[in-house]
């Protein structure tokens, strides 16, 4: 018998996340590892009259065609993912996998070439999004090797994955859109604010936000939830900055990350592990050296770092910013084929100002600014 929580995580995804309606066409994706997923949800949104498709990746496949494969092998675009882009109205996906450490000994050129593949199915996905001609929302299918990458056992860590989606709570939607009142005040807030100015150890930067529009992050397309970011001007980006926690991607570690940006672009980069893989990721294409995020952590039910930045991104007390693809919805125009969050601790000494008031202290919203 599946667990209660899965069967209460399918229900929100479909009923609130994505608030599927009959007769639309709903894609579900995840690897083989997370079937019992794909299962919970079908069954959610056939209960709610969609018609259901689903897509099960095997992780072998991928890592056998970046390391076999031919240059245009790689960087054919995945036709499985255009289906998705070109025909649903809802897209629910779940991260969750067999081995973390897959893509560990992968080229980093190779993995470029995969990115660069499918960028233009990326952008179209990025517009749907934007206007809402596709719903999308992603989660976690907690799995042995996510555990192990926790330094949790699975059952530790299937409680700190439904722990942290409230799914452990009698009415798991209530309680998310009361956290949707709560995060509105501040995005209302910043929404009149022209720059940010974030400051903490080896950080210094200041970023144009004027014109954009604060998304309130709510469970609705990530799953769970618990930020508000928006997309800042491409290039009203100024300063240094250092991420506390290692950047991950495909699985690959970068750690100590340290860019420097003028106006709006990283012209310098270093690492102190992986930064091959850093400068590769930056070469992507001529978007990738821009910011297509910036964003606080509102979390504070999530305090551990674990690898995942579905859960990392939201720790409360912390920010963080992502080079490339931007959000139209925010007033984004930064188009990449990548879209990579790093991590920036503001617990200890970190400070954010807005057009010079200091609003954020310590990892902590300051209430009597409102």
């Amino acid at each position: 018998m599946a667990d209660i929580r899965l069967q209460k995580l399918a229900k929100l995804l479909v009923e609130y996340s994505t608030e599927v309606k009959p007769g639309e066409k709903v894609f579900i994706s995840c690897e083989d590892v997370g079937i019992p997923y794909i299962v919970e949800v079908a069954k959610a949104a056939i209960r709610k009259g969609a018609q259901v498709e689903y897509i099960v990746t095997l992780p072998e496949i991928g890592e056998t065609l970046l390391k076999e494969g031919t240059e245009e092998q790689i960087s054919t675009p995945s036709l499985s993912f255009k289906n998705v882009v070109d025909n649903a109205d809802v897209y629910l996906t779940a991260w969750g996998t067999s081995n973390t450490r897959s893509s560990s000994n992968l080229d980093p050129k190779k993995i470029q070439l995969r990115a660069r593949g499918n960028s233009e199915t990326r952008k179209e996905f990025s517009r749907k999004m934007g206007t809402k001609e596709i719903r999308w929302c992603g989660t976690q299918f907690p799995t042995h090797a996510d555990a192990q990458e926790a330094n949790m056992s699975l059952s530790e860590y299937e409680d700190f994955v439904y722990g942290a989606g409230l799914l452990d709570k009698e009415d798991p939607i209530a309680q998310w859109k009361r956290i949707h009142d709560e995060q509105e005040r501040w995005v209302k807030y910043l929404d009149t604010k022209k720059e940010l100015h974030f400051v903490s150890e080896g950080t210094d930067i200041k970023v144009s936000v004027e014109g954009r529009k604060w998304i309130n992050c709510d469970g609705k397309v990530n799953f769970p939830d618990g930020e508000i970011f928006t997309s800042p001007v491409e290039d009203g980006i100024n300063g240094h900055i250092t991420f506390s926690f290692p950047g991950i991607y495909a699985g690959k570690e970068i750690e100590n990350i340290y860019l420097e940006v003028e106006a709006g672009k990283v012209v310098k980069a270093t690492a102190s592990k992986g930064e091959d893989l850093l400068q590769a990721l930056l070469d992507t294409d001529e978007g990738a050296r821009f910011f297509g995020e910036v964003a606080i952590g509102t979390n504070y039910g999530i305090q551990k770092f674990t690898r995942n930045m579905l859960f990392d991104e939201k720790i409360g007390g912390t920010i963080h910013m992502a080079v490339g693809d931007s959000m139209p919805e925010a007033g984004g125009k930064n188009r990449s084929a990548i879209h990579w969050d790093m991590l920036c601790d503001m617990r200890s000494g970190g400070k954010i100002y807005a057009d010079g008031e200091l609003f954020y202290e310590n990892g902590q919203f300051i209430e009597e600014v409102l």
